[in-house]
């Protein structure tokens, strides 16, 4: 695949006059329209709109001005981000006729006041509802490492671009492992911060109380630097926290020293094939973790999240399932009305477990910093296939894919997939996880296995 330079090489070559910033988006806008009718990644392309911004921050360059960190850096969005002037489609034709956004979702506003530039919107599962970005509207997102594979969901668009080399970054949102579970399957960095540490104002949400927002990347100084962008308040989205930003690029070169490290033991050791178990024995002996923790009842947290996810989003859609419920993605219709008909009492009970099991990581994270977990139990399946088996057991695929991951978006933990790459293997992704606004221990341990050469 082609590999361009990364978001932060290319700004320093925008910026030092090497290359303009016009005459990188027209590259990579070429490089869509030639190569997106296989990938499938993008479903809208603004490039009217990216080549003005590109022209003006040569304007600034030349006027001697820095256009900020990332200068003339193309990226890319999950389409549930508002984009002035375009319908929010959410990855949904019921959405075609909503009217078009009258500003830009914080996130992009952020990225582009440091100088990267929008080029489109990206495939998803039908409102952020799945794991595989197999869309009835919009068509398959497979993945750029194998075609015959799934990229993962639902920011299977923006994992599969950042992957194919489109884009050096991209936006996804994670409800239940939704930007983890692409970052894995298609080898990228993917970030799931803290819930409410980034503003979702002019995300199309899918169950409020569980969604967040986040970058993916090919390296990590990447990753960083876009996550470090887009923090800080925001009264537009009620939810967004009023800590002050807390940058992680900072912290990528002072080492794991002094941080305590322990394996998540329990229900995420259960399941995975031979190939993340070994990737996982990998990466536990590189940074000399011999402990393993168990967070209790992750079996019945998962369940929770399901009630929750369900009950939230089929009420967000209730209106639109009795009018139109023929205009849904079948694949996700029939979950919002199964969603549609839990009795209340479930999702209180769901909430109090919620509260319960926050309670009792927090108090494991006392005497640990960073936890280590596989993001998936699986690389990328094949794109027909439908069953995992799971000690034993079959299980659907689409819903397990989150087996590692739904349990940790419950209680709002911040978390990064980390790619795992082995020659002619599919690449593994394996969560780092920490206490609420401890992201910066996270940056710390995945700089630790880039600079060991592990994930690569």
């Amino acid at each position: 695949m082609t590999q361009p330079p990364d978001a932060l090489a290319l700004a320093a070559a925008i910026k030092a006059g090497e290359r303009s910033a016009a005459t990188v988006v027209d590259a990579t806008l070429a490089d869509i329209a030639t190569r997106n009718p296989s990938l499938n990644c993008f479903t809208e392309v603004v490039a009217e709109r990216a080549r003005s911004q590109a022209q003006s921050i040569d304007r600034a360059i030349a006027s001697g001005h820095d256009p900020g960190p990332l200068a003339g850096v193309p990226f890319a969005v999950k389409n549930l981000f508002d984009i002035e002037g375009i319908t929010t489609s959410a990855g949904a034709k019921l959405n075609g006729g909503n009217a078009p956004a009258v500003q830009d979702a914080t996130a992009i506003a952020r990225l582009e006041q440091a100088g990267a530039v929008l080029v489109g919107t990206l495939n998803m599962d039908e409102y952020a509802y799945g794991f595989v970005t197999i869309n009835a509207h919009y068509g398959t997102t497979p993945n750029p490492h194998d075609p015959s594979r799934m990229a993962g969901g639902s920011s299977g668009g923006s994992a599969a671009a950042v992957a194919a080399g489109l884009v050096p970054f991209a936006l996804g949102s994670d409800t239940n492992g939704s930007i983890r579970v692409p970052a894995s399957l298609c080898g990228v960095y993917g970030l799931k911060p803290t819930y409410g540490r980034l503003s979702r104002a002019g995300a199309f949400l899918f169950s409020s109380s569980l969604d967040h927002v986040g970058p993916m990347a090919r390296t990590l100084t990447d990753l960083a630097t876009v996550y470090d962008t887009m923090q800080g308040p925001d009264p537009a989205d009620p939810v967004c926290t009023q800590q002050p930003p807390d940058p992680v690029a900072p912290v990528l070169t002072q080492g794991i020293e002094g941080l305590r490290l322990a394996q998540l033991g329990g229900h995420f050791e259960r399941g995975m094939e031979p190939l993340v178990r070994d990737v996982l024995t990998e990466v536990l002996q590189s940074l000399g973790i011999s402990e393993r923790v168990e967070f209790p009842e992750t079996h019945r947290a998962r369940a929770a999240a399901y009630i929750i996810t369900a009950c939230e989003g089929s009420q967000l859609h209730l209106e639109r399932l009795r009018q139109s419920p023929m205009e849904f993605d079948p694949a996700t219709r029939d979950r919002f009305l199964a969603g549609a008909m839990i009795p209340a009492a479930w999702y209180v009970q769901a909430q109090r477990l919620r509260r319960w099991y926050r309670d009792r990581v927090r108090e494991i994270f006392q005497h640990y910093d960073v936890l280590i977990a596989p993001t998936t139990p699986c690389v990328a399946p094949p794109l027909d296939q439908t069953t995992i088996d799971i000690d034993g057991d079959s299980y659907p695929l689409r819903p397990h894919l989150g087996f590692y991951t739904q349990p940790l978006s419950f209680i709002g933990l911040p978390v990064i997939s980390v790619p795992i790459h082995r020659p002619g293997q599919m690449p593994v992704g394996i969560q780092l996880i920490a206490a609420p606004y401890q992201e910066a221990k996270l940056f710390r341990v995945a700089a630790s296995l880039e600079s060991g050469r592990v994930s690569r």
